[in-house]
């Protein structure tokens, strides 16, 4: 592939995958924001804790099989069925699973209607593991154009269907109601998109080549999940459901920007840079370009929500969820590198490199145990303050594992996203000062919006980042187009 196809692809990929995460988690949000105003901390925190297990399943799913299809360029027709049926045997095995230990966990977190509504929402498994080749081959293929139709279709729809179960008083069924509708659409959606269908086939040629590679991958992930939600499992143990509530609402505010612009980095980033994985130069190159693409966007964009917290979540969700405040802010410090963080990872994927993946996922976990202690001993805020410190010495860990296989490691990284995360602090706590006027909320929220973009733009323009000039113009060479 040429490296203006390249490059086009690339763009595009990320074009559609930002409006795919848009209308995945966008819409998402804006139900949320009105469940938040419905319903109350304690019936999202008890479907967080319901999370904690859904989010592991979904991820012993997966397998490491979906990476491991997307970096082979010649997947065969038995790898696509022999993936499917595995998917589905293993959700089947963790959907019995959850049901049986629904009692349990329910009488661990002091919980009684999680007895309930874990068993009906772990059917989600079931419509995750039907839609997971769909997805991966739209992801070979970068159509994250119908990705985000699909998207946008499950989330509308399921918004719908949750705000309405909500207005009948369901409680914390009305988010059960929500999340298990979005998911089933969302697998309808993507078998309509792609139009392939599986076979009665499966091969142990192709289950021993793929989850050789996507073991290793499959043990990282499941102890990177455990880990994250140990994180949720403790604050739901050792604090109350009402704290997790507050904490699940900062997190969603939290990932507007990181979580969103972490998955369409690692998707364009897995499926662009595979496809120059031979050319070291080239990829080097690419992946520099995506590094410092990345840093201009997440840094304005998370600090910029610091800023801005408190008017932010009062006005759309009410002072009810104001503890959420100070959450936020400090979330906001690591989940400016968490996009940084997948594209470094990446980079071992790329190389085939997933015993190494493997290994630095168990050192860093050994790193992550401080951070669970401290939610023993201290508030909640001391717990996201270690999560900080922890999150950045995993980037430099990160960025030295990419330098011995791309050339292109944390000292360079540093250097290169310097200048953009110092202005980005800079701007952040001029914005941030205005909440100290005696505006009303939704004004000074304006206001800070207002001035947050004002600032950036006359930034970049006088500092002429080259990043900033050329997102500039592809945006104006589209406009002129049109």
């Amino acid at each position: 592939m040429g490296k203006e196809s390249l490059r086009n692809k690339t763009f595009n990929g990320v074009k559609w995958g930002l409006l795919d995460n848009l209308a995945n988690s966008g819409i998402s949000f804006i139900v949320g924001l009105v469940l938040a105003r419905m319903l109350s901390p304690t019936e999202f925190g008890i479907i967080g804790i319901i999370t904690i297990f859904i989010n592991l399943s979904v991820v012993i799913i997966d397998g490491g099989f979906a990476t491991a299809l997307i970096r082979k360029p010649d997947a065969t027709q038995d790898d696509y069925n022999t993936v499917f049926h595995v998917n589905i045997l293993v959700s089947v095995v963790l959907i019995a699973l959850l049901c049986v230990s629904a009692n349990p966990i329910a009488s661990f977190f002091d919980q009684p209607l999680l007895a309930y509504v874990l068993p009906a929402m772990s059917i989600m498994l079931l419509f995750n593991a039907g839609s997971l080749i769909q997805k991966t081959i739209l992801v070979k293929q970068l159509d994250f154009k119908s990705q985000a139709v699909v998207s946008l279709v499950s989330s509308v729809t399921s918004g719908i269907i949750g705000i309405t179960a909500a207005y009948k008083g369901l409680g914390v069924w009305a988010l059960a109601a929500q999340q298990i509708s979005r998911q089933f659409i969302m697998m309808i959606g993507l078998w309509i998109a792609n139009h392939w269908l599986p076979a009665l086939r499966f091969s142990v040629k192709s289950f021993k080549e793929l989850f050789g590679f996507g073991a290793k991958l499959l043990a990282a992930n499941v102890i990177n999940s455990l880990y994250k939600d140990m994180f949720l499992a403790v604050i739901g143990k050792m604090y109350t459901a009402r704290d997790l509530g507050y904490y699940n609402r900062a997190d969603q505010f939290n990932m507007i920007f990181s979580n969103n612009l972490g998955q369409i980095v690692q998707k364009v980033s897995l499926s662009s840079l595979s496809q120059v994985q031979d050319d070291s130069e080239r990829m080097r190159n690419a992946f520099r370009k995506l590094v410092r693409y990345t840093g201009l966007f997440t840094f304005a964009c998370t600090f910029g929500l610091a800023a801005i917290a408190k008017p932010l979540i009062v006005t759309l969700i009410g002072e009810k969820w104001l503890p959420s405040v100070y959450l936020l802010q400090i979330m906001s410090l690591y989940a400016a590198i968490y996009p940084l963080q997948q594209l470094n990872l990446n980079i071992l994927n790329v190389r085939k490199r997933s015993d190494r993946f493997l290994k630095l996922e168990i050192f860093k976990k050994f790193l992550f145990i401080p951070v669970i202690l401290v939610g023993f001993f201290f508030e909640l805020q001391f717990m996201i303050w270690a999560a900080v410190v922890y999150y950045y010495i995993e980037f430099f860990i990160n960025g030295w594992y990419s330098f011995a296989l791309s050339g292109y490691g944390t000292w360079q990284q540093v250097k290169d996203l310097c200048p953009m995360y110092v202005t980005s602090i800079l701007v952040s706590v001029a914005v941030w000062t205005l909440t100290f006027t005696n505006l009303p909320y939704l004004p000074m929220l304006l206001l800070q919006v207002f001035v947050a973009i004002g600032l950036y733009v006359t930034v970049y323009a006088l500092f002429g980042l080259p990043e900033y000039s050329e997102i500039k113009a592809v945006c104006m060479n589209k406009i002129l187009r049109r």
